[in-house]
Formats: C-alpha cells, structure tokens, sequence
C-alpha cells in the first residue's frame, strides 16, 4: 500500500472508532438515566448526584448584557436593589460607573 492509503485507513479506522465510543457512551447515559430516574427522589442527594431542577431562573447582565443562571451569578445590593453579574469584572466596571454618576451629581 502507498503511504497516502495508510494515511485514509487510519483515519478511517480512527471515525469508527470514535463513532463507536460515542454509541458506547451514548447507551451508558441511557441505561443509567433510566435506572436512576425509577428510584426514588432522595437517593440522589444521599449518593451525592445533584438532583435536576425543574427550571432555570436566568438574570441579565446591566454591564455587558450576558445572561447567567442565578445561582452562579455574582449578586450585589446596590441602592436597595438586587443587581447580579456574570463576573467580578462586570460588577467593578458597574461600581466604577456608579461612582462616577454620583460624584458629578
């Protein structure tokens, strides 16, 4: 065989096994999604997986506009209300422009 045919039949080899690894996996996730969903609702929290949560509440970013799930947001009370970031940067560049507003009146 030339060294080109070698080359397109280990790349050949190398999709289908790939393929067969996310088929592998694919049932895995399957086979245990459906055996741990007919147990019951506090076996997850005493085997230490995290139970899914219904829904998702997504706050808005005033800094850069990113939305990012409440509970991994970086909360700040500002003037009474509650204002949440994506990242600390996010909440300094927001305090920097509230000073700024306050000390020119």
């Amino acid at each position: 065989m030339t060294f080109i045919a070698r080359i397109v039949q280990f790349l050949f080899w190398l999709l289908v096994l790939r393929w067969g690894v996310r088929l592998v996996r694919y049932f895995l996730a399957e086979l245990l999604g459906h055996r741990g969903s007919a147990s019951e609702p506090g076996a997850h929290a005493a085997a230490g997986v995290e139970a899914p949560r219904a829904a998702r509440q997504l706050v808005r970013d005033p800094v850069c506009g990113m939305h990012v799930d409440e509970a991994l947001s970086i909360p700040l009370r500002a003037e009474g209300e509650l204002v949440q970031f994506c990242s600390i940067a996010c909440r300094d560049k927001y305090l920097a422009s509230t000073r700024k507003i306050a000390a020119n009146g």
